[in-house]
């Protein structure tokens, strides 16, 4: 039989348990961002094994950015409609 190719489930697993003693090390609060930063990367599995690079981490940090960039953009419309007063037209009338 040939090589297995492992999945990219299994990379950021393995990526997470090398930073195992990090997270120890982190406040309570931080463990639980550590936790959702990596979450995120896992919402791209399908585009990490299917970019495969050589540095498995270059696509998680990838994935993870994609998402806080996502995260961004809603909270940038949200305060642009908190400044725009109400009922005022797109020619501020």
């Amino acid at each position: 039989m040939g090589r297995t190719v492992p999945t990219f489930t299994n990379i950021i697993d393995d990526e997470v348990a090398s930073w195992s003693k990090f997270r120890r090390g982190l406040r309570k609060e931080d463990q639980e961002a550590f936790d959702e930063i990596f979450r995120a990367a896992r919402l791209h599995l399908a585009e990490n094994f299917y970019a495969m690079r050589t540095i498995p981490f270059e696509s998680i940090m990838v994935s993870i950015l994609v998402e806080q960039q996502k995260a961004l953009r809603v909270l940038r419309r949200e305060i642009a409609a908190l400044k725009t007063p109400a009922g005022s037209g797109a020619f501020g009338d």
